[in-house]
């Protein structure tokens, strides 16, 4: 599976935590960056994972911030995107198994690394559910043309 990640300066340390452990897991990461942590802007990194998880480029994504709001925002502008911001486990495997959740958003600031890796395996190895889900996840994303 290949997992487009991206972040700002305020989740630099954690996304390169997050890409090791994808990476030994054996998935194929795709680094839209940022790449150091001067100062940038966050829509700029996160648009480009959501836009390569919607087109299918990746089947899924992973951002980070300072707090995991501002890219998990930007990334649900994209159309197709269902960005939840985890932090907690509980949370990880609800929006997958519920939401069935295309990205996770977290933040650098919120929680410790040894966290954020059990959320995103939480989240990697939760299957959606289906059901009655199905119907709700439809509802959500005809908004989306509503507009």
């Amino acid at each position: 599976m290949k997992i487009a990640v991206a972040c700002d300066h305020g989740g630099f340390r954690l996304k390169n935590v997050l890409i090791q452990e994808l990476q030994n897991q054996g998935y194929e990461v795709v680094d839209f960056g940022t790449y150091n942590e001067d100062s940038c802007d966050y829509p700029d990194y996160a648009v480009k994972a959501a836009r390569a998880v919607a087109s299918g480029d990746c089947e899924k994504g992973v951002v980070v911030c300072g707090t995991g709001i501002g890219v998990s925002i930007t990334c649900n502008k994209v159309h197709g995107i269902r960005c939840a911001l985890c932090h907690d486990v509980f949370s990880a495997k609800a929006t997958r198994a519920h939401n069935d959740a295309n990205m996770l958003a977290m933040g650098q600031r919120v929680i410790g690394e040894g966290l954020a890796v059990e959320i995103l395996n939480a989240w990697l190895n939760t299957e959606f559910e289906g059901g009655r889900h199905v119907q709700r996840i439809e509802k959500m994303m005809k908004i989306e043309g509503e507009e």
